[in-house]
């Protein structure tokens, strides 16, 4: 059996490239003893035959593939593989020496055998590094494939835990909300129970097909009935102005992430005053940076960025933690905010992600 990763190894592409390369150096050889026969107009035959002694040593040194498998699989130290490769050289130079001794004879002069052996042995020691070689480079892509998918599942995990976090939290805000609203209206309530279950339908939709990715016409959609969920609660307090953009609208964007940015702006901009004030939402393909940008901002108190950057709020540092890990430093969260001067976030995907 092979290694572990040897079903990762291009057997097939590789026994391709050592057939055709040693038909190339055959053929080079050949020409090479014919140079001076070729510059008269001549070819011999009969030295052209004698370099087909190098044709045995092709299928020969073919067996060094299964040798450095078992050599990988022992776990010998490098020095270990070395005297092993050195003793098998020796032992094909020797072999080597018995194919000449047999094709030429014993009168021939032995000095004429000394450099056809070495450069035997150099041949074996050459085929045994590009063997080693290409597995350890099979190895290597195994194991940054292993890495990758390893540092996939990491970030599925983690993007898991991010949206159970998240879907937790944005139940308890909305049916705190529905509660505040029978003690005014009980009729109302009532009608946002029924907003509200199109709204879990929604959330569980999109859990039951193991999709994080919903588009954005699907996420408007969930933010409507978000804030005319909370405009039951509201009432005139709360103005919407809606500057959408149609070629957006069917670009995907992880799911339960517009809605969140909403909710930090009802909660921080509307629910502590009793002021009327106005909440925009804007979509729009940014062409020149190839991203879609999604833009809520409230014309609320606002807050010093660094507090914020500091607030231990669930909402806004889940978005933009999903956004990293989803998209990279392509993705990401921007936010515009001083005191007095309202909150406004930008949300940017790359087009390319889609």
């Amino acid at each position: 059996m092979e290694t572990q990763h040897a079903h990762d190894i291009p057997t097939g592409r590789m026994w391709r490239f050592y057939a055709s390369g040693w038909v190339i150096y055959l053929v080079l050889l050949t020409l090479a003893t014919q140079l001076d026969n070729l510059r008269h107009g001549q070819f011999s035959w009969h030295t052209a035959s004698d370099v087909l002694w190098s044709a045995p040593q092709g299928l020969a040194l073919a067996l060094v593939w299964p040798l450095t498998g078992w050599l990988e699989r022992r776990k010998l130290s490098p020095l270990g593989i070395f005297l092993s490769h050195a003793a098998c050289a020796l032992g094909y130079g020797l072999m080597s020496y018995i194919l000449l001794w047999l094709m030429f004879g014993v009168q021939t002069p032995l000095i004429r055998y000394v450099w056809p052996v070495l450069y035997s042995m150099m041949t074996y020691v050459v085929i045994a590094a590009v063997f080693h070689t290409v597995r350890m480079v099979a190895a290597a892509r195994h194991q940054a494939a292993a890495v990758q998918q390893a540092h996939s599942l990491l970030l599925a995990s983690e993007l898991n835990a991010l949206r159970n976090k998240l879907n937790p939290h944005f139940l308890f805000n909305t049916l705190h909300s529905i509660i505040a609203l029978t003690r005014k209206n009980p009729d109302a309530a009532e009608a946002a129970l029924f907003q509200f279950s199109d709204m879990l339908r929604y959330v569980l939709d999109t859990e039951k097909n193991g999709s994080e990715r919903v588009t954005l016409d699907d996420e408007l959609r969930f933010t409507r009935d978000y804030l005319e969920l909370e405009s039951l609660r509201l009432g005139q307090r709360l103005n919407i102005e809606w500057q959408l953009d149609d070629n957006a609208s069917g670009h995907p964007l992880p799911a339960l992430s517009l809605q969140p940015l909403v909710e930090n702006s009802i909660k921080h901009a509307f629910n502590p005053h009793s002021r009327p004030g106005t909440l925009s939402i804007r979509t729009r393909i940014d062409a020149a940076g190839q991203t879609l940008a999604l833009t809520v901002g409230d014309d609320g108190p606002g807050a010093e960025l660094d507090a914020v950057r500091r607030s231990n709020g669930l909402g806004i540092r889940t978005v933009e933690r999903r956004l990293q890990l989803e998209y990279g430093p392509q993705g990401g969260l921007e936010i515009d905010t001083a005191p007095g001067a309202g909150f406004v976030v930008t949300m940017s995907i790359p087009l390319a992600a889609h």
